[in-house]
């Protein structure tokens, strides 16, 4: 058996994944990211991902940006894109477009911090998200209010990241184009209709898709 790592955006927390990692063994890994910067928080992550050959790295959402330096340097087996960021072969990848930027601009606290994750969208948009209060609440429990600096910064990705396979989850349309450019590098594409947080809604369909993926 391998060791999944599942990893959480940064904007979120471990609790995320917390109904999929009951569901995949013993052996499963979900770093709970801390830091202002993309160094910091890869940093994080590294620091709690075992140094083994047998890791199924499962990035979510923003912690996409940092699975192909993590691949590179703990030797992953494979990757499972889950409705996250996926990086180009090799070069930077921007932490959020500038349309984005612009968005959440206006939302920015007199400290320079973003409001927690949640509070970025209509209410009855992120309702849908959660499948009962509890879970819900256990997930705003770990949201952090990032930097908007934060946005504005860009990941690099080591050329050679993507010679493992890999696979890309979508939750939805949400991710369309990066959903297309895995479909264009040859890579195994599923689609589950939900939103951005399926993995609470479905967990065993998502814990099965994960440990099918192809090697």
């Amino acid at each position: 058996m391998p060791c999944y790592v599942l990893l959480p955006s940064p904007f979120l927390g471990p609790a995320v994944w917390a109904p999929v990692a009951a569901l995949l063994g013993p052996d499963v890994v979900v770093p709970a990211p801390r830091g202002d910067t993309p160094a910091e928080i890869a940093a994080s992550f590294a620091r709690q991902i075992p140094d083994r050959d047998d890791l199924v790295l499962v990035p979510h959402s923003n912690a996409g940006l940092y699975a192909p330096a993590l691949a590179s340097a703990r030797r992953a087996r494979r990757l499972v894109f889950t409705d996250a960021i996926l990086p180009p072969p090799t070069g930077r990848t921007a932490v959020a477009p500038e349309g984005f930027q612009r968005a959440l601009r206006d939302l920015t606290g007199a400290d320079g911090r973003l409001p927690p994750w949640t509070g970025w969208w209509p209410p009855e948009a992120v309702d849908a998200l959660f499948p009962d209060a509890a879970t819900r609440a256990a997930v705003e429990r770990e949201q952090s209010r990032m930097p908007f600096a934060y946005l504005t910064a860009s990941v690099d990705a080591p050329a050679g990241w993507d010679a493992r396979p890999a696979t890309y989850l979508a939750f939805g349309d949400a991710y369309a184009d990066e959903r297309a450019d895995a479909e264009r590098r040859g890579w195994p594409v599923r689609t589950f209709h939900g939103g951005h947080l399926h993995m609470l809604a479905d967990p065993a369909g998502v814990a099965a898709a994960i440990a099918e993926s192809p090697e």
